[in-house]
């Protein structure tokens, strides 16, 4: 299957695109708190090289199936272990007291079988006492209606070169799921990257079920990166769970 972030174009504006945030102050919290952290679904790396910059000591291991995005993460910083791949081909044994998968990555995985596959393997992934952490869209918020031409993002190129991005979503599918195409644009309109991607949307009993087939337990879950708890009209669904 083509992995649209394997495409360097997309790879060198993901960063310009998504900017440190408050998923990233989140996450980061729980790296620093961890000897050892996996990051499933790394991208370009910015967490784990964040963490290593302020300071880490301990084992930071990003994984993630794009080789494109791999190298930017590589451009950075090489005192982080990363590899090309995801769960499926990198199963661990123990080893980690933090596995995250951040970014909305798992709505990457498109049916109960590849959430359950992915959620197996962070658990086993995990040392004992260890943390599964991530976040999914809340169906609830109906962010893809957003996602259109007319909601535009404005974003600007290390020298100083404005960028827009747009999304173009179908409308949700009976299985939950959502697919967009992403054009970035110069100032002029000449485009830069073009990317069609498919996402799953999935309420917080269901996430639960899978969560409990793969032998894990919710201890907190929160509705927004300020820990606020999860409502109906929540923009996302966090979740924190430890082997059951």
């Amino acid at each position: 299957m083509h992995n649209p972030y394997d495409d360097p174009a997309v790879a060198s504006l993901y960063d310009v695109f998504n900017p440190w945030a408050p998923c990233d102050d989140f996450y980061l919290g729980l790296v620093m708190d961890a000897p050892a952290a996996l990051d499933a679904g790394c991208g370009t790396g910015l967490l784990l090289r964040t963490a290593r910059r302020r300071g880490h000591t301990g084992r930071l291991v990003g994984l993630d199936p794009a080789g494109a995005m791999l190298e930017v993460a590589r451009s950075h910083t090489r005192d982080v272990d990363w590899a090309c791949g995801d769960l499926s081909t990198h199963t661990r044994e123990g080893g980690f007291d933090l596995v995250t998968m951040t970014g909305h990555a798992f709505q990457e995985l498109l049916t109960d079988t590849a959430a359950l596959d992915a959620l197996t393997a962070m658990r086993t992934a995990l040392n004992p006492g260890g943390l599964v952490a991530f976040e999914t869209r809340n169906p609830g918020a109906r962010a893809w209606e957003r996602w259109t031409p007319d909601h535009p993002r404005a974003a600007t190129l290390p020298d100083g070169r404005p960028l827009t991005l747009t999304h173009d979503a179908r409308p949700l599918t009976p299985e939950g799921l959502v697919t967009f195409t992403s054009n970035a644009a110069d100032a002029d309109g000449r485009e830069l990257s073009t990317t069609v991607s498919t996402l799953r949307f999935v309420t917080a009993p269901h996430l639960d079920t899978l969560l409990a087939a793969a032998g894990l337990r919710v201890t907190h879950r929160y509705g927004d990166w300020d820990r606020t708890p999860l409502t109906p009209a929540s923009p996302e669904v966090i979740t924190l769970a430890r082997p059951a």
